[in-house]
């Protein structure tokens, strides 16, 4: 059984405990003795979200409701099977998209009346600017899944404006006056509630066999990046991929997707220009939060949980166990953007840096070799993780036994 015990601090719990969280949550539940102070909860898993059931799919949602302390960005996970539409519509806030699996078809159309329809895979991006309306449909076997978010950290999916909730609110004569072509039998299918998730009906082919005809032409912008064709940095301690608006023009997002092989770490950092949101897909990991005065708290994360560090607060995420943690850090930000501690360190005055820290000269020397910042990913150096396999993680969730 876990117990809140740290070396000499704490004791046993003797009280109703929830052990599957208490140890899939070590960290909180036995802080490390560097935690301090009071730091807001940085962590929602989409296991306690709840979960929007439709015919052709389901979607839920994190946003400042369950999350208060993520101000700037929120996050649907949805699931389409095959042949289902998530229905025209268009939102407040602008829409950033990761395929999580599966192959679909998004289709936007932009103020010029221009549209554009592309196909995507697994590790493809999309980005929606706030307004446009657009839609989007599984065309692979199995279902397809994609994780959205939003530059809105009050978004709520269930607020979005959907063309079957326009239709059935606007008066049959008003309809019949806006389309002077059409018959007012036209209009006697229009769905008199919202479709939001569907199957294509009957005899509906999938729009990625469809042909427009648009004199308005294709959009100027491409609104889909094929992430998944972007090469990955290999690193000493794993893998970054970014994508922002200087490989993606369109999107206001930025995003860094990381690999972190066991034992290693994502150096420590902060981010000068925008909160990081950041979605956990794989593998278990640890990250420290360093918010100032004296205030620092510890999480746990494992897949399908979100993390939210507030801009310029110092941090780093370590992979425990044997399997990698792969992780998406998002920014609402066209650029990334981090300022790593040693590449501070190792640009500063040595006299300073020794004056603050008691470096000695060859403590100084090893620093200075890492004043080329290319080493976000670090693999630690023979040092033995205090969490492995056989010292207390079981199973392939690697958390405390």
């Amino acid at each position: 059984m876990p117990e809140p015990i740290n070396g000499k601090t704490g004791s046993k719990i003797y009280g109703p405990t929830d052990e599957q969280l208490d140890r899939s949550n070590p960290d909180s539940f036995a802080p490390p003795s560097t935690d301090s102070g009071n730091v807001p909860q940085a962590k929602w898993p989409f296991a306690l979200s709840h979960n929007r059931l439709q015919n052709g799919g389901w979607a839920r949602q994190q946003n400042q409701d369950v999350l208060p302390v993520a101000t700037e960005l929120a996050g649907v996970q949805m699931h389409l099977d095959k042949g289902a539409l998530r229905e025209l519509h268009w939102h407040t806030a602008s829409e950033w998209a990761y395929v999580l699996n599966g192959t679909l078809r998004v289709a936007i159309s932009d103020e010029t009346g221009a549209n554009y329809l592309d196909q995507l895979s697994h590790g493809d991006l999309w980005f929606f600017p706030s307004g446009l309306a657009h839609s989007i449909q599984c065309v692979s076997d199995g279902g397809c899944e994609f994780l959205l978010v939003f530059d809105d950290g009050g978004f709520d999916e269930n607020e979005t404006f959907l063309l079957s909730d326009f239709m059935a609110h606007i008066p049959r004569e008003v309809l019949n006056k806006n389309f002077p072509n059409f018959n007012n039998s036209d209009f006697d299918k229009v769905p008199k509630d919202e479709l939001y998730i569907f199957p294509a009906p009957d005899g509906i082919e999938s729009f990625a066999q469809d042909s427009i005809d648009n004199p308005q032409g294709n959009t100027a912008k491409a609104y889909t990046y094929n992430a998944s064709s972007h090469p990955a940095t290999q690193l000493p301690g794993g893998t970054v991929k970014i994508v922002d608006s200087r490989n993606f023009s369109v999107s206001d997002i930025a995003l860094a997707e990381v690999t972190i092989n066991p034992g290693a770490i994502r150096e420590l950092h902060w981010h000068p220009q925008s909160d990081e949101w950041s979605y956990f897909m794989s593998g278990h990991a640890r990250l420290t939060i360093f918010a100032g005065t004296n205030n620092a708290r510890t999480f746990d994360f494992q897949g399908g949980d979100v993390a939210y560090i507030p801009k310029s607060q110092g941090h780093y995420i370590e992979a425990l166990g044997s399997e990698p943690v792969k992780y998406l850090e998002l920014f609402k930000s066209p650029i990334y953007s981090d300022i790593s501690l040693s590449q501070w360190l190792s640009v500063m005055p040595p006299s300073v840096v020794q004056g603050h820290l008691g470096f000695s000269n060859s403590t100084m020397k090893k620093l200075q070799d890492r004043r080329k910042h290319d080493h976000p990913v670090v693999q630690g150096a023979g040092h033995k993780n205090k969490r492995s396999v056989g010292s207390g993680l079981y199973g392939d969730k690697q958390t405390w036994a």
